[in-house]
């Protein structure tokens, strides 16, 4: 039996593949584990600096597989919230991993395959993929992954795909912010890599820390503490090995180190 997730490390760049291509890799509860395990290794391994999440066959994610769902219909309601609550720890362990990381999606993304566009720091879609929240149509909503795609696409626009369950194209992604970036299906490499490569260009630690500066500024209420605390980040950073680095390499006209 084919494992549900490939896992392959290119010197500093992790790829992560969802594995179920017959499925069109959609989850069940040994997709969710592996993912959650990979990437809580990877988050641990100082060596990793940007994780790529991709997908094998000819969807990313088409969301829940139906015979997990079907099984998941016949269990209890106890049962039902244990199940989600790994999802939840998947999306969420996605989220706050400390390592920038990179969706790069083609074909279909449904439901958790949504969550997971949502979860990355970047996404990056081929052109003819297509997306869906199509929840309303089981009688259900996206709950888990509600946090992550409301934040990614605001309020407004997850109002209107929540409750139609419509799909929408790449374009229309980008245009409500679940992608970053549209390109023909024989570029997305390319542009994948554009990313990684600018990725691999900043501090390790600035990259790493940019997500938790973003979520720490967007959760502040007190202006006053939010600005106290990135000027101590600021300061922190100017002094530590690396900004101490970037500024030599700077006024010296070099690369720095981790370049």
């Amino acid at each position: 039996m084919n494992p549900p997730l490939l896992t392959r490390l290119e010197g500093p760049v992790a790829r992560l593949k969802l594995n179920r291509p017959a499925l069109h890799n959609a989850f069940d509860a040994g997709l969710i584990a592996a993912l959650t395990d990979a990437l809580e290794g990877l988050g641990r391994d100082e060596a990793v600096r940007v994780v790529v999440v991709e997908a094998e066959g000819a969807s990313f994610s088409a969301g829940a597989d139906l015979n997990w769902m079907r099984g998941m219909a016949a269990a209890s309601e106890a049962e039902n919230r244990e199940d989600s609550l790994a999802l939840a720890r998947l999306m969420r362990t996605l989220d706050e991993l400390p390592k920038p990381t990179l969706a790069r999606v083609h074909g279909a993304a449904f439901g958790g395959g949504v969550g997971l566009v949502a979860c990355c720091d970047i996404a990056i879609g081929a052109r003819g993929a297509k997306f869906g929240l199509t929840e309303s149509r089981l009688g259900l909503l996206p709950a888990v992954i509600s946090p992550y795609v409301v934040e990614a696409i605001g309020a407004r626009e997850a109002r209107r795909w929540f409750a139609t369950a419509e799909i929408f194209d790449a374009g229309v992604a980008a245009r409500i912010g679940l992608l970053h970036e549209v390109v023909e299906p024989d570029a997305l490499d390319d542009a994948v890599e554009r990313q990684v490569a600018l990725l691999l260009k900043a501090g390790p630690v600035a990259s790493a820390s940019a997500k938790a500066l973003v979520r720490q500024v967007a959760s502040h209420a007190d202006r006053d503490r939010h600005d106290a605390d990135n000027a101590a980040l600021i300061a922190r950073l100017r002094v530590s090995p690396e900004g101490q680095e970037g500024l030599s390499a700077f006024l010296d006209k070099r690369s720095p180190g981790w370049s």
